[in-house]
């Protein structure tokens, strides 16, 4: 049997994704969280790639990059497109979501209290515009979809992601964010609904991030 092992710290963030596969897949695997002590402390030893978490590690090999963890994961749990056309399909919105988190960061870092700076303007200058155009490119492919997934007519890894983001949205920001786009809170609803995920997120740690 197999072994995983998904190190990242105490909240969602980039690890998520791959903890939501797990889940769906009913997958069992070790859910090691950091401190920012514990991770120096890691960082130090030099196992993890590039120096950076999340790090899932398959029968004790390395494996960095939430993506391509993602994608892994995936592949091997069979929701990363039924067949090659469907995966470069989730592959091309996945790469356009980097595309509109690396837009959308300098809004996020604030919101977050990561760095300082002037929220307000920013989310009407910066993230507000990032937001219509990149979700209204996620509404086409749901639309495309016609199924209420994001790519073709079953779950995908990238519906995982993008539904909690989502979800993380309605949250922070309020439901009207979504009033040009409710298909997009309809389908994180209905993704997190799913029973595999409702229970994960029912019984997950609470956190902000």
């Amino acid at each position: 049997m197999v072994s995983y092992k998904l190190t990242y710290f105490d909240g969602r963030g980039a690890g998520e994704i791959c903890r939501q596969i797990f889940a769906f897949a009913e997958k069992k695997y070790e859910d090691n969280r950091l401190t920012d002590e514990e991770w120096e402390k890691f960082k130090a030893t030099g196992k993890a790639p590039y120096n950076q978490l999340p790090m899932l590690e398959v029968d004790g090999k390395p494996l960095a990059q939430s993506h391509a963890m993602a994608r892994y994961l995936a592949r091997e749990f069979g929701i990363n497109g039924k067949n090659h056309w469907e995966e470069a399909q989730v592959n091309s919105l996945a790469d356009q979501f980097k595309d509109y988190y690396s837009e959308a960061r300098p809004y996020l870092a604030v919101k977050l209290g990561y760095t300082e700076g002037d929220a307000d303007e920013l989310y009407k200058t910066v993230y507000l515009p990032a937001f219509k155009k990149h979700y209204g490119f996620l509404t086409n492919a749901l639309k495309a979809s016609g199924k209420g997934f994001l790519v073709g007519d079953s779950l995908t890894w990238i519906d995982l992601l993008v539904a909690q983001h989502s979800a993380d949205l309605l949250a922070r920001e309020g439901e009207s964010l979504f009033k040009d786009v409710p298909e997009m809170k309809t389908h994180s609803q209905d993704i997190q609904a799913i029973p595999q995920i409702k229970k994960w997120i029912e019984k997950r740690p609470v956190s902000d991030w």
